[in-house]
């Protein structure tokens, strides 16, 4: 965290922070705003509260905009689960970090813990630089600054929720190839009642696909599915369908639950003004 005692050491903060944000503030003061925390300001109107309320909501409807363009299958479900992890603190924090708040933010002594500031306050910071460039520059502004920085986290969280859900990818590619839902077919059952262990494969438009033990259903259903995927993924379109076996009945298989799924994201991966007053940290202009 930066030592300000002056105007001109301000001044020289604020230029590198623009450096480091690769935007240019008309309104200087305003940058000055977004980086103060209440801790550091004579009040919390001087600080960037305010500014970190509307950033939030800016940084949602960009958020929202991308995921509309980039995954245009995706349900309503699945795009809020990749949004909730995007807008998170969390994420926040780590797109602060890649723009180098920390050596910017404006906090008080008490929250300078040897140099390093809060996650929670860097985030919120970051927020406040969001409304602050949309008020400074507009809508289009706000939105140059955050693609390059939101676009690896969509990403990465689609991923991610890819990763833990193979059943619902699975419902995406066969509904979308085949026109079919999946079907899991119990095979066998063994152990206690307290420790059973599950075997199920799974089944799409008639074709019956490497079957997988699991501790329960679902965990059994899961693996299933990641065995017919990786076949699936693996095959050009050309290739031929291997047919069910003729003893398959309807009463040994049951239907795949409708369920969100922000996972589906990943076959893409594969294939209002506020008013700046001034500067409000106890510095002197000299």
């Amino acid at each position: 965290m930066p030592e300000v005692t002056n105007f001109a050491e301000l001044e020289v903060l604020l230029d590198q922070c623009q450096t480091a944000l690769s935007y240019r503030f008309r309104d200087i003061e305003l940058l000055a705003m977004c980086l103060t925390h209440a801790s550091s300001a004579r009040t919390r109107l001087h600080s960037n509260e305010r500014l970190e309320f509307l950033g939030d909501a800016i940084l949602g409807v960009v958020v929202c905009e991308a995921l509309y363009h980039r995954f245009p299958e995706s349900s309503e479900g699945e795009l809020t689960r990749i949004k909730s992890i995007v807008v998170s603190r969390v994420t926040c924090a780590t797109m602060a970090a890649r723009v180098r708040l920390e050596e910017f933010v404006l906090v008080g002594k008490g929250l300078n813990h040897g140099g390093h500031i809060p996650s929670s306050i860097l985030a919120g910071t970051f927020e406040g630089l969001i409304a602050g460039i949309y008020l400074d520059g507009g809508l289009e502004a706000a939105r140059d600054f955050l693609t390059p920085l939101i676009t690896p986290e969509i990403e990465s969280s689609a991923a991610t929720l890819h990763e833990q859900n193979f059943k619902s990818l699975l419902q995406h590619i066969a509904q979308k190839r085949f026109g079919a839902t999946p079907m899991y077919r119990l095979l066998d059952e063994r152990g206690p009642d307290h420790s059973k262990v599950f075997h199920i494969s799974v089944v799409v438009a008639g074709r019956v696909f490497p079957a997988a033990w699991g501790a329960n259903k679902k965990e059994a259903e899961q693996t299933a599915a990641q065995h017919a995927l990786e076949e699936l993924l693996g095959e050009n379109a050309g290739e031929d369908r291997t047919p069910a076996p003729p003893e398959l009945r309807e009463s040994d298989v049951w239907e795949v639950s409708a369920e969100p799924a922000a996972e589906v994201a990943a076959i893409d991966i594969a294939s209002s003004a506020i008013e700046a007053e001034p500067f409000g940290l106890g510095v002197e202009e000299s």
